[in-house]
């Protein structure tokens, strides 16, 4: 198959690609294949980690420690305004509380930490939504005031295997709108203004790549650093104030890290649990860092996956063997490393659409070619008999001639024969030499036919001389076996080649007197009906069954009949017998009994009526 034609075989080709292209596509968006695209880039992401930089970030943990220090949750307040004064002399560039002050508490506390804000430059507090009633959970309006910016608390704690990988950098519900406490802290710190757009957000000179999606939000993918967040317990801060130094030029985040007294916590790639302020401060580095891992469109996918099927196509379209399993195996490997390579370049490429599509599709056509290859092996196998076949028969054919042109010039030579013999045996041997030389040509003819290169002869003769000529040839074998050949009502006329159809005759007479017992009768008849003749062969040979009749103008089908006679036979000759007849624009048709004989009709088109003559007998 080194070159496809547009045939059906090529449509078949194209078809099957086509198909094993869009049940990849189609399977591309199953929870199935999103579930395997989130294991491939949890395991691409731990074998290429961002790289270790210095850190903008530190975390004012209230851990387990502090809880047992100071009081537990209902000491929260307390807490924070403790937590906000002792960083006030370090003088961190922004500090943003990832606790949610919406209710009010203890007069006393809540205003101890109003007056801790009032002295805390770059203060960012936290709004929480609560997904039931989808309403937001504010900071009271005491606490708000002092604050540069409110951002939400949401660090996608939610995903749906439990896995955090990216964040939204907005939250919506209806018009009101809250930017993630990262971004707000990041805003700060940087001292721009966010400008947004359908694509992106331009914080300065700084771009980050966060579409808007269906829901109104952005998400980003979050750069886990191997290395944790630095942080100092609010306890050991208490104890030791000269620790604040640590938070000055920094970006700090206030929150709870102990897992035992807050649910807040999140599942990193890595596969470690993480609590939900280090996840903001990890995101903040992310933005800080500047490399963002952008997630390839639809479009790109879409395209990616029809060029796969399309080079899946062309390789075993083109070429077959090695080179073609080779080149497959190339693409396979391409299709593998791809996202690999394109994760490391900071695209994100769905993994079971890529490796679906180049799998499917090179399966698709790899099979497909090996099977159109057994294919084509079986027809040149099956050629290659029939052509040896086809051999056998002409040489069984020639042998009559062969053998009257062999005796004949043995007894010219060792006999001394009058003139008159050697005469007649001389035009017996021309005769034979010229009727060995008809029939190759006819049998060249035929093949010739067979393949469409050959046109056919356009003379008109009448089915008398045709039918006359087989019978002169005939009689001798018939007198052989005591059959007598009776030709009645040989009329009309044909168009076409004489040579091919007085060998479809010749043909159907010679099988009649083979099948047929001796002192039996054969019967020729030509009766015109409308525009068409009917040139009938009848024997009261053996005859054959139903099943028989199905698959007696296939070629090399040998009958029943024939070993019933003990007559060899190659099963080619009735084969071209149909052949000549349908070329002519013609059909066979066949009536047969087991015991009763048969009767082979060649309906052809009529061109001329001939007068009915009366009934010849021989």
């Amino acid at each position: 198959m080194k070159r496809l034609s547009p045939n059906k075989r090529t449509l078949g080709y194209y078809g099957i690609i086509a198909a094993s292209l869009a049940v990849a596509i189609v399977a591309g968006w199953t929870a199935l294949a999103s579930q395997i695209n989130d294991y491939a880039y949890d395991w691409m992401f731990r074998l290429f980690p961002p790289a270790a930089t210095k850190p903008h970030s530190i975390i004012l943990a209230i851990d387990d420690a502090t809880f047992s220090a100071m009081g537990g949750v209902r000491e929260y307040r307390r807490m924070l305004a403790k937590a906000l004064e002792l960083l006030a002399p370090a003088h961190p560039k922004v500090v943003g509380i990832d606790v949610v002050l919406a209710d009010k508490e203890d007069a006393v506390e809540d205003d101890r930490l109003e007056r801790a804000m009032q002295g805390t430059k770059n203060l960012v507090l936290v709004a929480h939504l609560k997904q039931a009633d989808r309403r937001w959970e504010d900071p009271l309006d005491r606490f708000a005031r002092w604050a540069a910016g409110i951002g939400h608390d949401a660090a996608d704690e939610n995903s749906h295997d439990g896995v955090t990988r990216q964040i939204p950098l907005e939250k919506r519900i209806g018009k009101t709108r809250h930017w993630a406490l990262a971004l707000e802290a990041f805003r700060l710190a940087r001292g721009v203004t966010i400008l947004e757009s359908e694509d992106d957000l331009q914080l300065g000179n700084e771009s980050i790549p966060a579409a808007r999606t269906a829901e109104g939000n952005r998400t980003l993918r979050v750069l886990f650093r191997q290395q944790p967040i630095p942080q100092v317990s609010l306890k050991e801060l208490s104890e030791k104030p000269e620790l604040a130094d640590r938070f000055t030029g920094q970006v700090a985040f206030v929150g709870v890290t102990s897992f035992s007294a807050s649910p807040d916590r999140v599942k990193t790639p890595y596969g470690l649990m993480m609590p939900g302020v280090e996840t903001h401060a990890q995101l903040l580095e992310t933005l800080e860092g500047a490399k963002f891992l952008k997630s390839t469109g639809n479009l790109t996918e879409l395209a990616f996956c029809l060029l796969t099927g399309v080079l899946a196509a062309l390789i075993f379209g083109l070429l077959s063997g090695w080179p073609a399993y080779l080149s497959a195996l190339f693409l396979l490997i391409g299709a593998t490393t791809g996202p690999f390579v394109l994760f490391r370049m900071g695209f994100v490429f769905p993994y079971f659409s890529t490796l679906a599509s180049a799998w499917l599709t090179v399966a698709a056509a790899a099979s497909y070619q090996h099977f159109v290859v057994r294919r084509a092996l079986r027809n040149s196998e099956t050629e290659r008999k029939r052509y040896q076949q086809a051999i056998h028969f002409v040489t069984h054919e020639m042998r009559t001639p062969l053998t009257a042109i062999q005796g004949s010039s043995e007894m010219m030579g060792r006999y001394n024969l009058s003139e008159e013999k050697r005469k007649q045996m001389s035009e017996m041997i021309n005769q034979e030499s010229k009727r060995l030389a008809r029939m190759i040509q006819t049998f060249l003819d035929v093949e010739r036919l067979s393949d469409g290169q050959m046109e056919l002869k356009r003379e008109q003769f009448t089915v008398r001389e045709v039918v006359e000529a087989c019978l002169a040839r005939v009689r001798p074998i018939g007198d052989r076996k005591s059959i007598r050949i009776r030709a009645e009502a040989i009329e009309g006329g044909l168009a076409g080649d004489r040579e091919l159809l007085e060998y479809a005759v010749y043909n159907l007479l010679t099988n009649a007197v083979k099948y047929s017992g001796p002192e039996t009768e054969i019967t020729v008849v030509c009766i015109p009906q409308g525009d068409r003749l009917r040139l009938s062969v009848q024997d009261q040979g053996v005859g054959m069954d139903a099943k028989e009749l199905r698959q007696i103008f296939q070629k090399f089908y040998r009958t029943k009949r024939a070993e019933a006679s003990g007559e060899a036979g190659t099963g080619i000759g009735l084969s071209i017998v149909e052949e000549i007849v349908q070329h002519h624009g013609g059909r066979m048709e066949v009536t047969s009994e087991p015991g009763k004989g048969s009767c082979f009709t060649m309906v052809l088109p009529a061109v001329l009526r001939a007068s009915r003559p009366p009934t010849v007998s021989v």
